[in-house]
């Protein structure tokens, strides 16, 4: 079996800026967690729905919107909207997915609009983070489209409880009518394939439930990034065994590295770079940077490991500033 996943936000002056890092994989293997799935409680947003969900030949669309920015966040996932529940109507295997936002009118905005969308299967276990449902998709300001490798999927099981949250940034101008979408890719009927399934880690706290035992310099939108370089390490214990076969990283402004280490065996798993403007404004993740390979590499429950996160807002830069760093590997 296989794990995948994925969270951030603006403020002013010469203050440290908050930022993540968190890392998604999606691999195979043998999970620790069981039990029941249908009792997680997760922080919600009260109000009337704005997201729809469609369906088009092999296409599944989660559409969020339209709101008028900027809008509060809710809960401890900073929704900007009401989350919404949906199931399948039938069995169905995800082997790819793409995000966007833009108006109402379709007009494209800067992927800086976005914070995160978050897919949650609430009838699954987390591995990563127990008592917790498990994110199984999720897109950011990366924006970049996702194709797991062939042979390989993440499953989906008809009247499952699927729960779908989007936040926008604070900090951007006032807009109207803003939307974003995710769209997953299914495999075609009767295709077999070999499931994935998705395991979070990062340098921020990544499970919601331990969002109380979090260091001081951390909020709901991440960890705090002063001017210059700064590295954040945290360390890891995999709570399973298993292989990953691809990395979605997940980045944000002025992030300059993103890496997964096995420090007992002193090997580089994970090393991927953004590529990012003469400002530092990060652009999107070249294909290069997204691990994807049908062999993998393995991971396991006894092994110590540690994500690694590089930031470097420039000295002389004023401007409030976001971190992030994270990769969705199976």
């Amino acid at each position: 079996m296989n794990r995948l996943f994925d969270r951030l936000m603006f403020r002013a002056g010469v203050m440290p800026v908050p930022i993540a890092g968190v890392l998604a994989l999606v691999l195979t293997g043998t999970a620790l967690a069981g039990g029941t799935h249908s009792a997680h409680e997760v922080p919600q947003l009260l109000g009337q729905p704005k997201t729809t969900v469609t369906y088009e030949g092999n296409r599944v669309t989660v559409t969020f919107g339209p709101v008028d920015l900027p809008s509060g966040h809710d809960g401890e996932l900073a929704a900007s909207l009401p989350k919404h529940v949906f199931a399948l109507p039938e069995d169905m295997t995800m082997v790819g997915y793409r995000s966007r936002v833009f108006t109402k009118d379709g007009v494209d905005l800067p992927r800086q609009y976005l914070h995160h969308i978050l897919l949650i299967n609430q009838d699954k276990d987390s591995v990563s983070c127990p008592g917790e449902p498990l994110f199984f998709a999720g897109a950011g300001l990366e924006m970049t489209e996702a194709r797991f490798p062939s042979g390989y999927g993440v499953k989906l099981v008809k009247g499952q409880k699927l729960m779908a949250i989007v936040a926008f940034y604070h900090g951007v101008p006032p807009t109207k009518d803003v939307m974003a979408s995710f769209t997953m890719e299914m495999a075609p009927k009767g295709t077999v394939l070999q499931a994935l399934d998705v395991y979070q880690v990062g340098v921020n706290t990544v499970c919601y439930s331990q969002f109380p035992k979090r260091r001081a310099d951390e909020t709901d939108e991440g960890i705090e990034v002063r001017p210059g370089v700064q590295v954040d390490r945290a360390p890891l214990t995999f709570r399973m065994d298993g292989c990953v076969k691809f990395a979605y990283p997940h980045g944000h402004d002025h992030v300059l590295l993103i890496a997964l280490e096995n420090r007992t065996a002193q090997r580089t798993l994970l090393r991927t770079v953004p590529e990012v403007g003469q400002d530092g404004a990060f652009l999107s993740f070249l294909p290069h940077q997204i691990y994807h390979n049908a062999q993998g590499f393995g991971v396991n429950r006894h092994d110590a490991y540690e994500v690694v996160m590089v930031h470097y807002p420039p000295l002389h830069d004023p401007q409030p500033n976001l971190g992030w760093g994270t990769i969705y590997s199976m």
